[in-house]
C-alpha cells in the first residue's frame, strides 16, 4: 500500500483518493491503525474548524499515531486544515494546541478581508521543492479558508499566496509537507503535485535546494 488517506472521521476524503487515482497512484481512505502504521505516506486532510479537527483526530489515537510516524521519517502530506495541523497552535476559537511538527501558529485573516477566501488564487514558489516538480510558478489553486499559518522558521515556506498580504501556502521540511489549498479541486496542478508528493518524497528526503 504506497499512500493512507487518514479517515478520523473529517474531511472530503473520497474526493482525495479520487485525484491519487487519477494520477495512477494506489490509495486508500482508511481509519484502521494497524494499516496507517505500515503504509508508505501518509496524507492528514482536514475541513472546517481547527480545534474539531484536531479533537477527532485525538480522540482515535492518530494523533500520536501521525506524530511518531513522520519523526520516523514517513512522508506527509497535510492538505487545507490539515497543513494547519501540522503546527505548534492555532487561534481559532481562542488557542488550541496542533501537532507541533512544524513550528509555528495559525491565524484568522484580517477583519479587513472577505473570509473565508474562497476560489482561485496564485501559488508563487518561493524555492525550488520536489513538490513543484513540473508545475509553473505562479500556477493557480482552489483555496477554501479563514487562518493561514505562520511558520517561526521561514525556511519551511515553499510557496506563498497572496490574500491582504502574502501568507505560507506551501510549506515543507524534510519529509513533512502541507498545502493549504485542496489538490482534489485544482485540477491538472492538483494532480500533479499529488503525483509528486506520491513519488518524490522519499523517506530519507531532505527539503532540497535552500
Amino acid at each position: 500500500m504506497k499512500v493512507a488517506i487518514i479517515d478520523y472521521g473529517v474531511g472530503n476524503l473520497r474526493s482525495v483518493e479520487k485525484a491519487f487515482a487519477a494520477t495512477g497512484c494506489e490509495a486508500i481512505v482508511s481509519g484502521d491503525e494497524r494499516e496507517l502504521r505500515v503504509a508508505e505516506r501518509l496524507v492528514l486532510p482536514g475541513v472546517g474548524a481547527f480545534g474539531a479537527c484536531m479533537k477527532a483526530l485525538t480522540e482515535r489515537g492518530f494523533d500520536r499515531l501521525v506524530y511518531e510516524r513522520a519523526r520516523e521519517g514517513t512522508p506527509l502530506l497535510g492538505v487545507c486544515v490539515g497543513m494547519q495541523l501540522l503546527f505548534e497552535e492555532s487561534d481559532e476559537f481562542g488557542s488550541t494546541r496542533g501537532l507541533g511538527l512544524l513550528k509555528g501558529r495559525v491565524r484568522k485573516f484580517s477583519n479587513a478581508l472577505v473570509v473565508p477566501q474562497v476560489g482561485w488564487n496564485r501559488i508563487h514558489q518561493t524555492r525550488p521543492h520536489a513538490l513543484f516538480e513540473g508545475v509553473a510558478d505562479g500556477a493557480f489553486c482552489y483555496f477554501v479558508h479563514s487562518f493561514y499559518c505562520e511558520p517561526r522558521d521561514e525556511t519551511v515556506i515553499a510557496g506563498e499566496t497572496e490574500y491582504g498580504g502574502r501568507y505560507a501556502s506551501v510549506v515543507a521540511e524534510k519529509n513533512i509537507c502541507g498545502v493549504q489549498f485542496h489538490p482534489e479541486k485544482s485540477q491538472a496542478v492538483g494532480l500533479r503535485m499529488l503525483k509528486n508528493f506520491e513519488t518524490r518524497i522519499n523517506t530519507d528526503f531532505y527539503s532540497d535546494q535552500r
